[in-house]
């Protein structure tokens, strides 16, 4: 599955378009993997680790600098879709903004028959914020499944990963659209990154 999903990541991984409201959505012509999280949370590292590329997810230390959901292609030809979802958490934003970038979040998890699941990215150095605790209570009331990503797993202590990893799977236990695994990744040193990948293409292609 690892050698498979390698291959194809290796392969064509293009952006295909923004999308600042759900008029502008691509037609659900293939399955969707959307990633969220905090702003900040290593999202486009993650993205870019995952496609092994430099930058086709921008990077930024700006929080908030996606402001749309943005789509990526998989696959010569296309086998499936990434969507980077706007991060989420910022203080400095303003309300009108967040709420706009909410609703556009909530509609399209609500109503998009192609997303396949959706992964919540969670710093491994705070572990769960409220506002995750939120984007999971959203998923959980919309159906849609989910898997919790941990990044930046080499920015602690093995000792602290360990036990933050405890307490974010004990608590995801409890949320009925979470899938039970956590991974744990680091975008910097590929730490999970292959077993991500393999578990990406699984999830969008429903391989058993």
């Amino acid at each position: 599955m690892s050698t498979r999903a390698n291959r194809l990541f290796s392969g064509r991984v293009e952006f295909l378009l923004s999308a600042p409201q759900l008029k502008f959505l691509p037609e659900p012509d293939f399955p969707e993997i959307a990633f969220c999280g905090r702003s900040n949370v290593g999202k486009s590292s993650l993205l870019n680790a995952l496609a092994k590329r430099k930058a086709i997810a921008r990077t930024s230390v700006t929080p908030g600098r996606t402001q749309e959901l943005n789509f990526f292609e998989v696959g010569d030809p296309t086998q499936f879709r990434l969507v980077d979802m706007p991060g989420y958490g910022f203080a400095k934003a303003p309300v009108k903004v967040v709420e706009r970038w909410k609703k556009l979040v909530k509609t399209y998890l609500r109503g998009r028959a192609v997303l396949e699941r959706t992964l919540v990215l969670v710093d491994s150095r705070h572990g769960l914020k409220d506002v995750d605790r939120e984007m999971m209570t959203m998923l959980d009331e919309a159906a849609a499944s989910y898997r919790v990503v941990m990044t930046k797993a080499d920015k602690i202590k093995a000792s602290e990963l360990e036990a933050t990893v405890a307490k974010v799977t004990e608590e995801a236990r409890k949320h009925p659209a979470a899938f039970p695994e956590i991974h744990v990744t680091s975008s910097e040193k590929g730490m999970g990154i292959g077993e991500l990948r393999a578990a990406v293409m699984k999830d969008a292609l429903r391989i058993e």
